[in-house]
């Protein structure tokens, strides 16, 4: 086998074997190119190839956040690290273990001019876990003869003594340095940033390791989790006490929380669950469509719904709808679950519950004392039901748009799909429909950019077992097009592109609509396309822009064929934004 001559880079590749980290993502450069042999050269590494860093990034985190194990991704010095830092945010922000390989220069050529060279110890310092800014290996010159003085061999003994001392001090440090960063992403699941500094020669291999270093472990006592069961009891007296119980869940990966407990809660008239598309739960008795249950109610009954007790867990929430009546009606208690952090979304929290939900629900629900009767879930199943009912009607009258899209695209997804979901209108859109249970949900939601939904999407298909499909906006398709410059799009992989000619969400916030200044500024008005793109990069594409004929082309497009493909809608604009909102008084 074929390995870099640099003990470092063989130290870098080697511990990330022990640690299981299969998946490497490659972005080509001269500085990294010791990793890259190093990685290149051994079968158990899975390798990919991606020119953009800022796809490459994205493309690892798709990965990552399938497999919920550390993947890795690999650059040359300079500004290529940077374009990495749109996915260390979300990966940081959306708790996916991202692990970033950065080659450096030694330190005596930053800042002095030199090519392709910025400082980059800690350049994540404030979106990362863990940053390991590793120390330069010594070199075989460094061992020559500087002292005239001694006998020439005397000397070199002890040149060659003192060098194998610092390089051993080296050596150890970098090993520990290493190990605690890929314990910090798998333990915290969350992004590290290894910075390696590489000298010249790059390219110099040898075919047998010439170090073997050592594994460190992840600690056992910080995996154990903080939150301390003599708090249960207090936790307890509160619940029952409560008549008014809302569960929010923001974030969730699929098939997490075990459905017994969900069972459990689905069964006391005091609580209600809200949840989100992105949340992976259901039940019949939950509330989905979150703003579509909120938006029309009148002050009295957002007083009504307002809750004793609000129990929150899993990631980030979409809905600004629910983060408004809460912060406006808060609940006396707001408790979080989550083994890593308790956001104060709602300017309320008051207990941080350091465990996972399946843990916390195990002690806590079997319990629980139902002391009285609630009419609270009741009154809010009402309601549930007449938004039902209305949504319906609203869709039998209105024309073709945005909103008809959605309702047609999301219900001819095939089971047991993957459904990555781009942001802004496109996640929005989505909350307002019936999810298929069967669908796996994903959406960047950790920073809510549209710059990375693509390479995430394609990070996903690639690893995933199951088809994957990627809904999204024109601009979030066309702002992370170099997603497509890569030789791994799997043949099942599916996009939609919803295209309105611009940021279509804007035109529903206030501000005067059809200005120059507002179809520039605001909307970014545009007339481009998918197809040529999709020519270039090798996908089945296909337009349509009336209902018919999309309805008449989503009977095949799932059908298995030789390439991947894009199907792109173009929707009316100017009418997008009345039916949206004219929605939510029609739901009243």
């Amino acid at each position: 086998m074929i390995y870099s001559k640099i003990p470092l880079a063989q130290t870098v590749a080697q511990l990330c074997k022990a640690k299981n980290i299969k998946h490497i993502v490659i972005s080509p450069g001269s500085r990294n190119a010791p990793l890259t042999i190093s990685f290149t050269n051994d079968s158990f590494f899975n390798c990919y190839s991606i020119v953009d860093e800022r796809c490459a990034a994205f493309f690892a985190m798709g990965i990552a956040q399938q497999l919920q194990e550390p993947t890795a991704v690999v650059c040359t010095s300079g500004s290529a690290l940077l374009n990495y830092y749109p996915a260390v945010a979300e990966a940081y922000y959306s708790n996916i273990p991202l692990v970033v390989l950065s080659a450096d220069r030694p330190k005596h050529l930053v800042g002095i001019g030199d090519g392709q060279t910025i400082n980059q110890n800690n350049v994540f310092e404030n979106h990362i876990l863990y940053s390991a800014n590793l120390k330069l290996d010594l070199k075989d010159k460094d061992k020559a003869t500087d002292n005239e003085d001694l006998p020439i061999i005397k000397n070199l003994e002890n040149k060659v003594e003192r060098f194998l001392g610092l390089q051993k001090d080296i050596q150890t440090s970098n090993e520990e340095d290493i190990n605690t960063a890929i314990n910090m992403a798998k333990l915290k699941k969350g992004p590290v940033h290894i910075n390696i500094p590489l000298d010249e020669p790059l390219y110099e291999t040898v075919n047998q390791l010439t170090i073997a270093p050592k594994l460190i472990d992840i600690d056992e006592k910080l995996k154990q989790a903080e939150w301390h069961e003599n708090e249960l009891e207090s936790f307890l007296k509160v619940w029952n006490a409560a008549s008014k119980k809302m569960v929010l869940v923001g974030v969730n990966y699929p098939n997490q929380i075990e459905q017994k407990w969900l069972d459990e809660l689905a069964k006391d008239d005091s609580v209600i669950v809200l949840t989100e598309t992105t949340s992976n739960l259901h039940h019949p008795s939950f509330l989905s469509s979150i703003d579509k249950f909120i938006a029309p109610l009148s002050e009295q009954e957002q007083e009504q719904l307002k809750p004793n007790i609000l129990l929150t867990f899993g990631g980030l929430v979409v809905s600004k709808k629910i983060k408004i009546l809460l912060r406006e009606n808060q609940p006396k208690h707001h408790w979080h679950i989550d083994e890593k952090i308790a956001n104060n979304t709602f300017f309320c929290l008051s207990n941080h519950i350091k465990t996972t939900p399946n843990q916390f629900f195990e002690r806590f629900l079997p319990k629980v004392k139902h002391q009285f009767k609630s009419n609270y879930k009741t009154w809010c199943t009402s309601i549930k039901h007449t938004r039902k009912e209305k949504h319906q009607a609203y869709m039998d009258v209105i024309p073709f748009s945005d909103f008809t899209v959605f309702n047609n695209v999301l219900n001819s997804i095939p089971d047991n799909y993957v459904l990555q979901v781009g942001n802004s209108s496109t996640i929005r859109y989505t909350q307002l429909f019936e999810i298929n249970k069967t669908l796996d949900v994903f959406c960047n939601r950790g920073t809510s950019g549209i710059d990375g939904s693509t390479s995430t999407a394609l990070g996903c298909a690639v690893i995933s077992k199951k088809p994957t499909i990627f809904i999204t906006g024109d601009l979030s398709f066309l702002y992370d097009s170099n997603a497509l410059w890569n030789n791994y799009i799997p043949k099942n992989f599916r996009i939609i592109v919803v295209n309105n000619q611009g940021g279509g969400i804007f035109r529903i916030l206030p501000g005067h609509k059809n200005t120059e200044n507002f179809d520039t500024y605001f909307e970014t008005n545009h007339n481009h396309t998918a197809e040529h793109l999709c020519k270039m990069y090798g996908l089945r594409y296909d337009a349509v822009s009336d209902e018919e004929s999309l309805l008449s082309i989503l009977k095949s497009f799932y059908l298995e064929e030789n390439t991947p493909r894009l199907l792109e809608i173009f929707t009316p604009k100017r009418i997008n934004d009345e039916v949206l909102l004219n929605y939510f008084k029609f739901v009243k």
